[in-house]
């Protein structure tokens, strides 16, 4: 039988002598061995941890080390181009745009330039000049009295709530200054949102928030004088985010203050609840109404749809309603399940929806095959941050993309990835008033103004470069992507394709659908959400 070693326990007893000896010579030292004991004594009593338990004192410093194991990784560790999620080299660019540095670099890139995924663009011979000036796209043209002039790079969807009050007065501010879009997010729309004036896109959830009855439906009366601002551009109606897709959220009562209360009209003293579905809608046809009622409220304001695509076939239902009604969003956001959010389980996080390339290609091909995409702008958002970004998603099918975490970082950001226990170091996710007033406003403003502003001026050199005349010009010719064999070529070769109308005149294309079109394309019907029971996707 093995004989016990109390040679753990000698650190922690070795503290009761030492503050005996140490007595005569300095109180000070005496009583700091005597608190180590106390400590130590804690810790062999305690239940909750069974390594302190087995190891007073000494425990600590495993549980002081994996308290900023965080940090250590970060700041020694990681690889420049390590993304998790974001690489020091990605944080870097925008702390240099949004601050007027230097964001060039020199001895080359430190890219594998022959490692699978690499991606380039072709640069021609011939390059041209562009004014960033001019990099916008009108959403609404088709079916609204008044559409909007939208920029093609925006701020993403952040409710006031998950960022402070700072945070959402700057990133407006910089708005403004630029002449760019702040989305909402679903918290609604806040005084500090606006105070400074900026355009804004209101995006409306399953909550309602903002334009909701006390039993948490949908008000047309409420959402009719919110929409009816001039501040007000575009309405933004978010079936699922990327971060958490199929998952609701709550706002623990705790933490609903009265501005969050008032800027989405729930009672302060109870839970604030995101439902995982609308209840306004429950089928494809049932959504269109809604939105078109959502159009006729705002005044004939851009109305569209923000998610992250789920089962393909429910995707090919709200396509079949559009043909089938004639009835069309303005515009839809796809957002990649890559996207973050002050909170998710991590299950949703890194297991849930599909990556943004996947579904702005399945979704900007579903609308060429229908017949609709020139009807609708396609917007796209998850981990947007350099010029490269946004011409890949242009490339992929995309009008404009936005961006959360890329302004956040021109914020001020660390990525400490302590959103979600309200002790964000720099003040931007937090709703502590002490914390929050490291975000001065002014100042933030303009590093969000900035980094916008030279990120679009890196996009014309590259667009420049490509010589093309305007973004809209980038196909996925213009891609080269390597693949696991180290074989390269250009992006087009590597993704399916549709002809315009192709799902509506099959039996006069030249080529049979592709996979996954032809089963759930065939298989889906514009009164259910995805395929009904009892009916395979797979080919007979």
């Amino acid at each position: 039988m093995a004989q016990p070693s109390f040679s753990r326990y000698l650190p922690w007893l070795v503290t009761a002598p030492a503050a005996l000896v140490a007595l005569p010579y300095s109180i000070w030292v005496s009583g700091g061995f005597g608190l180590l004991f106390v400590l130590g004594w804690m810790d062999f009593k305690q239940t909750k941890q069974a390594v302190r338990r087995n190891y007073p004192l000494t425990g600590r410093i495993r549980y002081g080390l994996e308290y900023i194991r965080p940090e250590i990784r970060q700041y020694f560790l990681e690889d420049d181009e390590q993304k998790l999620p974001f690489s020091r080299n990605q944080r870097a660019l925008v702390y240099a745009r949004s601050k007027v540095q230097n964001d060039k670099r020199g001895f080359g890139s430190i890219m594998d330039m022959y490692g699978p995924q690499t991606e380039w663009i072709t640069h021609s011979m011939q390059p041209t000049q562009l004014d960033p000036k001019g990099f916008r796209t009108t959403v609404g043209a088709h079916q609204c009295h008044q559409p909007y002039d939208l920029s093609l790079l925006n701020i993403s969807g952040m409710s006031f709530g998950a960022l402070s009050p700072n945070a959402v007065k700057a990133l407006n501010k910089g708005a403004a200054q630029g002449g760019f879009a702040h989305d909402t997010g679903e918290g609604s729309i806040s005084k500090h949102h606006r105070e400074h004036g900026g355009d804004l896109i209101w995006q409306i959830g399953s909550g309602y928030f903002g334009c909701r009855t006390a039993d948490g439906q949908f008000d047309p009366e409420r959402f009719a004088a919110q929409a009816g601002s001039p501040q007000v551009k575009m309405i933004e109606l978010k079936l699922s985010q990327g971060a958490k897709p199929g998952h609701g959220g709550v706002l623990p009562k705790a933490k609903v203050s009265a501005e969050i209360a008032d800027a989405r009209n729930v009672p302060m003293g109870q839970d604030c609840v995101s439902p995982a579905k609308h209840s306004a809608f429950s089928t494809p046809m049932g959504m269109l109404r809604f939105i078109g009622q959502l159009r006729e409220l705002s005044g004939g304001k851009p109305v569209g749809i923000k998610l992250c695509v789920g089962h393909p076939a429910e995707w090919f239902s709200v396509v079949k309603a559009m043909v089938e009604t004639d009835q069309t969003p303005d515009f839809i956001v796809v957002d990649g399940s890559e996207g973050g959010t002050g909170a998710a389980p991590i299950e949703f996080a890194d297991h849930v929806g599909m990556p943004l390339r996947d579904g702005l290609r399945l979704v900007h091909n579903s609308l060429v095959g229908a017949g609709l995409r020139d009807r609708i702008r396609l917007g796209a958002s998850g981990k947007v941050i350099s010029a490269f970004d946004i011409a890949r998603c242009l490339a992929l099918g995309a009008d404009w993309c936005n961006s959360a975490r890329g302004f956040m970082f021109a914020l001020g950001c660390i990525q400490s990835r302590s959103c979600h226990t309200d002790h964000c170091p720099t003040g931007v996710a937090t709703q502590d008033p002490v914390r929050q007033r490291a975000i001065v406003v002014t100042d933030k403003a303009e590093r969000v103004y900035y980094f916008h502003a030279n990120t679009l001026h890196a996009l014309a050199d590259l667009v420049g470069a490509a010589g093309l005349q305007k973004p809209g010009d980038i196909t996925p010719e213009h891609l080269m992507v390597r693949n696991a064999d180290g074989h390269a070529g250009t992006l087009a070769s590597s993704i399916d394709t549709l002809a315009t109308g192709q799902l509506l005149h099959q039996e006069s294309g030249t080529r049979p659908l592709p996979s996954p079109f032809a089963e759930f394309w065939h298989a889906s019907q514009s009164g259910h959400w995805g395929v009904p029971a009892g009916v395979s996707t797979l080919p007979s």
